[in-house]
């Protein structure tokens, strides 16, 4: 395989999954998680948020058997984003340092945001809050 069929292939993976960038699958982020499996690194059931169907579409562009996705690395959640409780924000910052997507924005000591259409739901900014004010909503279309 060249170079370039390898990055064809990289480049249909990671439009394939759900661009989240959780973590969850054990990569930083959706494209380290595509390279992985072209290069034959990483199975196709790494992926709770893309579940089982995600797992069968990678399998399939791979040409590999398919299988449900491994429910160990976490479920997979209906689409969500998240949301800043305004009254309780102490203006930390540690969400928008765990954002892999530059989602929340806001400044040191004062309210942070959450840019509703850029939030991927992939939720690891709730860990980071050390005052939980950061709630699940669900996702708008």
């Amino acid at each position: 395989m060249t170079s370039a069929d390898l990055d064809r292939i990289i480049e249909r993976l990671d439009r394939l999954l759900p661009q989240t960038q959780c973590g969850q699958c054990g990569y930083p982020g959706c494209r380290p998680y595509a390279e992985a499996m072209a290069r034959g690194e990483a199975g196709i059931d790494h992926c709770p948020p893309g579940g089982d169907a995600g797992a069968r579409a990678l399998a399939a562009l791979l040409g590999v058997a398919p299988r449900p996705y491994d429910r160990a690395r976490g479920i997979q959640a209906a689409p969500h984003a998240v949301r800043v409780v305004e009254a309780d924000c102490i203006g930390c910052t540690k969400c928008i340092q765990a954002c892999p997507v530059d989602a929340i924005i806001g400044a040191a000591k004062h309210m942070h945001v959450v840019v509703e259409p850029l939030c991927t739901g992939c939720d690891l900014c709730l860990p980071a809050c050390p005052v939980d004010c950061i709630v699940a909503v669900p996702a708008t279309a």
